[in-house]
């Protein structure tokens, strides 16, 4: 067993490293270096992603939606980075021997905590996901950006590609958690509100009909 465990984990770490070789030697321009760096500023602390969420939340309508993007933020930020992330303990691409690209050449300032899963690829995925459930379209103007968010990771170098692939699987499973918590919440109180509704109007009828009843009848 143990040796199918380093058998993965080197075949993951080869498939990493040349894959970020690959983008380093291939990938880059002037265009993208002045590019990525903003794209992956969308994804610090989720920023964008909190702001969009709360703008949904103003709207009745959209209000579910703006939640179950907020829910399922909250569950990856108390598991992926409170949990997976110290537990796996993964060093940064930048601090590892014979790196691909040194800690000084980094476009942005280097992240100090630690490497799997990308914080920004799960905020990105989650948001997109609990997005797509209720607004298709806009969903995948979501998912779009959450790529590009997820890609500039990779493209800066703070990121190893398997990083922000488990970082987008635990995004797409956690706005889906937090859709289906919300949901249910909203799904329970609505039908919780009808049956007290549904009594008010009954007992109304009930005190229309009893008074009916002892009122005078003339002839």
């Amino acid at each position: 067993m143990d040796g199918i465990l380093n058998y993965f984990l080197s075949s993951v770490s080869s498939f990493d490293h040349n894959v970020l070789k690959a983008v380093n030697s291939t990938m880059r321009c002037g265009i993208l270096d002045s590019i990525m760096p903003y794209i992956t500023k969308l994804g610090d602390a989720g920023i964008f992603w909190i702001a969009l969420a709360l703008i949904l939340l103003i709207p009745k309508k959209t209000r579910r939606t703006g939640a179950a993007m907020g829910v399922a933020m909250v569950i990856g930020l108390i598991v992926g980075n409170g949990i997976i992330k110290p537990l796996v303990a993964r060093p940064r691409p930048f601090n590892i021997s014979n790196t691909i690209l040194p800690k000084d050449q980094l476009l942005i300032s280097a992240p100090t905590d630690y490497s799997f899963p990308s914080g920004h690829t799960l905020a990105s995925f989650e948001a997109a996901t609990a997005l797509y459930k209720d607004h298709t379209l806009y969903g995948f103007a979501a998912f779009v950006l959450a790529i590009l968010i997820a890609f500039s990771r990779i493209y800066l170098q703070v990121h190893y590609p398997s990083d922000v692939f488990g970082g987008a699987i635990l995004g797409f499973l956690f706005g889906l958690l937090g859709s289906t918590i919300v949901r249910t919440v909203c799904d329970k109180w609505a039908e919780r509100k009808a049956k007290k509704e549904a009594a008010a109007a009954a007992e109304a009828e009930k005190s229309s009909e009893e008074s009916s009843e002892e009122a005078p009848q003339y002839h």
